[in-house]
């Protein structure tokens, strides 16, 4: 029996351009093309890239809040692209989304006690509204809120008091997955280190995996167990934290790690200056995609480049992909 929860092969997602009074599609703008990778049970998973890389995207066509063009999403043994709305529901229930805004996340017309409860009805787990109040009353006491703000409005609580909903609402019917869109983004920073702690005791005592988006790396360090990096909707390298933070591979990759300020004033730490600025989703560099920035780039990087794959020398696992030509 495998322990993969989702597995995700020859993911695309193009989003047409239209033109003329008829809409004719006169080109498409390549948002996610041709991603793999694999959500173990209990396993964190991080991607990360620059604004526009398709993270984002990825995480709404895995659970079909958009369609995706091509490949599979294996739920579970259960490829979700051959399933009808129905099928699709039960889905839904194990895997839930955490967004990146907390407030545009929540109903302003809704008290809290709505907001979180509705997935109970919707999902026929409660059958009265005394139940759902206590089960709400349960779900925020878990996320460190007291039962008695249920009947308070969303513009009512701080910013952090609203992500704690929104992830009350993601677990309260007890899914296995959480996609985690860029949620502590939107958060100042003291008010992020209680949301991660938040989220690291909520995977321990409901045995949650994440898939956990975002560009701030050292967020990514503390939480996952993998990291997938996405460059103009590719993967650049795919590893263990450790290894992608210890010796990454992928120019791209060292380039993100540059950027990252130091650990310590003395800590002597080599910048890489990347050229320009990331292509168009429209027109995409051929080859390489990082390419056309990359300092170490030649001409064969214009032609596809094949992959590379890492073993442990130990263990003999396949841990550490990376997408170059240049060694």
């Amino acid at each position: 029996m495998t322990d993969a929860l989702l597995e995700v092969k020859g993911l695309k997602k193009y989003f047409p351009v239209t033109a003329g009074v008829f809409k004719k599609v006169v080109a498409e703008v390549k948002a996610v093309d041709d991603v793999d990778f694999r959500i173990n049970r209990g396993e964190v998973v991080g991607l990360v890239g620059e604004s526009g890389s398709g993270k984002s995207t990825i995480g709404r066509a895995i659970i079909r809040l958009i369609q995706p063009t091509a490949g599979e999403i294996v739920w579970k043994g259960k490829d979700l692209m051959d399933m009808d709305a129905k099928s699709m529901l039960e889905v839904r229930r194990e895997v839930q989304m955490v967004f990146q805004d907390p407030y545009s996340s929540l109903n302003p017309r809704k008290p809290i006690v709505q907001s979180i409860g509705e997935g109970f009805l919707y999902h026929k787990i409660v059958k009265t509204e005394k139940e759902m109040r206590e089960r709400v009353a349960s779900v925020l006491e878990l996320v460190g809120l007291s039962p008695d703000m249920m009947d308070r409005y969303p513009h009512q609580f701080s910013g952090g008091q609203q992500q704690r909903i929104c992830i009350g609402r993601a677990i309260a019917i007890h899914p296995s997955l959480v996609i985690c869109d860029e949620a502590l983004s939107a958060l100042d920073v003291s008010v992020q280190a209680q949301i991660l702690n938040l989220l690291a005791s909520l995977k321990e005592k409901l045995h949650l995996s994440y898939l956990f988006i975002s560009h701030d790396l050292s967020i990514v360090r503390h939480i996952c167990d993998r990291v997938i990096v996405l460059y103009l909707g590719k993967v650049m390298e795919e590893g263990t934290t450790e290894e992608i933070f210890n010796n990454p591979k992928h120019p791209y990759t060292q380039a993100l790690l540059s950027a990252t300020p130091k650990d310590h004033p003395n800590q002597e730490k080599q910048r890489i200056i990347l050229k320009g600025e990331i292509p168009s989703a429209l027109h995409p560099p051929s080859g390489c995609p990082f390419r056309t920035r990359c300092p170490y780039a030649q001409p064969r990087c214009a032609y596809p480049i094949p992959e590379k794959v890492v073993e442990d020398r130990v263990t003999g696992k396949r841990d550490h992909r990376y997408y170059c030509i240049l060694d």
